[in-house]
């Protein structure tokens, strides 16, 4: 299916607005729309799917219009309080189109982050009370135009409707060509800040590419990765689960590696933490203005810096660094001191393209990483 005919469909049923998070499964519809197709809808990227839900709510309430909401299955978790608080028909009954990329459909292989959710997708739909059709490759127009159609009457009476699509729905096609200013690259910042830890430091690194390259870095530098929490999925906790271990035992240097994605999504977690002040905690946000792990889509407030906002939560001191040897020298001051540092790290688009994924399972990973606390 050709994300522009997708597209041109929705338009046909009256929808004006798409509101979502990017997704790896949705990656050509997502390069679609942030490129020739930027000018057939209005666009917005907010920092969560929940966010997404009240985004669609206001404008359905401005224009009398439903909107489209694209999302990963990953991030109904994410909709459920804003979408039974205040999209059911129970309450203000706000009519919106659900597009979930459905990662971890039972019988195909996914990572294990996705297996869990990619067998509950269509029941949670179900118990929401939201009806739904899946899509695939082999999905007609006469089959999709049929489905929209349903999903209109059930709008029609101010409920929501989702589709569910699978990999491989949407046509490939000239990649996204996303990039930033920035030079450094992000492996290579991983590495630098890695070689400075010491055997009391552990560290607990973020979602997608950012935790596979802890992996295979940590591998590289010392052989083995037992001082890593990968964070594989929960995107947007790494900071807090961090927090966590770091109260729990303050014999412990920790370190979060995360992503201005991740950040963005639950940025609430920095007042939280600037207020709490855990000791011996160094913050570390590796910025490109993206959602790489997904395919390199903009995030909806590229260019904010997060050192500013690390400062006004309190965190004790804050740095911004574009290279590895301001890296090296920020973390140098900060390493082995008492409570809360943050250094952002503004990081180039891309990653290997031979980039590997843990070769343990996401239990065998926790149960290493506890072997440090004995």
């Amino acid at each position: 299916m050709r994300s522009e005919d997708f597209v041109n469909a929705l338009k046909g049923m009256g929808i004006e607005s798409l509101v979502g998070v990017p997704d790896s499964t949705l990656k050509q519809f997502c390069d679609y729309i942030n490129s020739d197709g930027k000018d057939e809808m209005k666009h917005y990227v907010p920092v969560n799917e929940g966010a997404a839900v009240g985004l669609a709510t206001g404008l359905y309430l401005g224009t009398g219009k439903p909107a489209a909401v694209y999302m990963q299955n990953s991030g109904l978790g994410n909709i459920v309080n804003p979408l039974t608080s205040i999209a059911n028909t129970e309450v203000y009954g706000i009519p919106m189109l659900f597009i979930i990329g459905w990662r971890g459909e039972p019988g195909v292989h996914d990572e294990p982050q996705h297996k869990f959710m990619g067998q509950v997708t269509d029941k949670l739909c179900e118990v929401l009370d939201i009806p739904y059709s899946v899509i695939d490759k082999e999905t007609t127009d006469d089959e999709l135009s049929a489905i929209l159609a349903k999903a209109s009457s059930v709008m029609a009476e101010c409920r929501q409707y989702a589709i569910i699509v699978k990999k491989g729905t949407f046509e490939k096609r000239a990649g996204g060509g996303y990039s930033n200013e920035y030079t450094m690259i992000r492996e290579d910042a991983i590495a630098t800040i890695l070689k400075e830890t010491g055997d009391d430091d552990l560290i607990v690194s973020t979602t997608g590419k950012i935790s596979r390259e802890v992996y295979e870095q940590f591998d590289k530098i010392f052989g083995s990765h037992e001082r890593a929490f990968l964070t594989v999925g929960g995107m947007g906790h790494a900071s807090m689960i961090a927090y966590g271990i770091a109260v729990s035992r303050e014999d412990k240097n920790i370190i979060c590696i995360d992503g201005d994605g991740a950040e963005l999504m639950h940025m609430g977690s920095m007042a939280f933490i600037g207020y709490n002040k855990p000791d011996h905690f160094i913050h570390i946000c590796l910025n490109n203005g993206a959602h790489e792990s997904v395919g390199g889509m903009p995030t909806g407030t590229k260019g904010i810096r997060f050192s500013p906002v690390a400062k006004d939560c309190g965190y004790d001191s804050v740095a911004t660094v574009e290279n590895e040897e301001e890296l090296k020298a920020a973390f140098e001051r900060v390493k082995g001191s008492k409570g809360i540092h943050f250094i952002e790290a503004m990081v180039a688009m891309g990653s290997r393209d031979d980039l590997g994924r843990p070769k343990e399972s996401a239990s065998e990973n926790k149960i290493n990483f506890m072997k440090n606390f004995k």
